[in-house]
């Protein structure tokens, strides 16, 4: 009876350790929810079914723990597909899903991209619900490390890219 209890203990601690390095995921609407009462930057992770490196950057960069605890402290955390059919409203907006001949995309997707529908891509708002930058392709836990720590407050507004990278501190394990 005592290797059973102690075997649940195990496996329910196991199980309490995995829960704790996921992004905690939401909806796009959930995030401005969110925002209104405790504003956040929101991450938008922009991928569609179809796309390899979208999956890679789900099992690396997004499982890495050090990731994972920084998003979750500091960001609403959206995953949107690109090609997703459910309708979005932001900004009095409501934006659809089109599908003209072959090609197919998310309204809001195409905004948030600009057009240029790259997968992965990353979109950063601000508290204000602004999109400040989309950064487009596959991104390495090392460098999106720091992508997430610029975007995070508003130093990027009167800090260069180049500056910030070169006096940033890496927290990875």
């Amino acid at each position: 009876m005592r290797k059973i209890i102690l075997t649940a203990f195990f496996v329910i601690s196991a199980i309490a350790v995995q829960a704790q390095e996921e992004v905690n995921w939401i909806s796009f609407e959930k995030a401005l929810e969110l925002n209104k009462a405790t504003p956040k930057p929101i991450l938008v992770d922009l991928y569609t079914d179809w796309c390899g490196w979208c999956k890679v950057m789900d099992t690396t960069t997004y499982k890495n723990k050090t990731i994972v605890k920084f998003i979750n402290k500091n960001y609403y955390a959206v995953k949107m597909d690109g090609e997703g059919k459910k309708d979005i409203t932001f900004k009095g907006k409501t934006f659809k899903f089109v599908k003209q001949g072959r090609s197919k995309y998310h309204e809001l997707a195409a905004a948030i991209l600009k057009g240029k529908m790259s997968y992965p891509s990353t979109a950063f708002f601000n508290t204000n619900e602004d999109l400040i930058q989309a950064v487009p392709g596959y991104i390495k836990e090392k460098k999106f490390e720091k992508i997430l720590a610029y975007f995070k407050d508003d130093g990027y507004k009167n800090t260069p890219w180049p500056d910030f990278e070169k006096n940033f501190q890496s927290k990875l394990e």
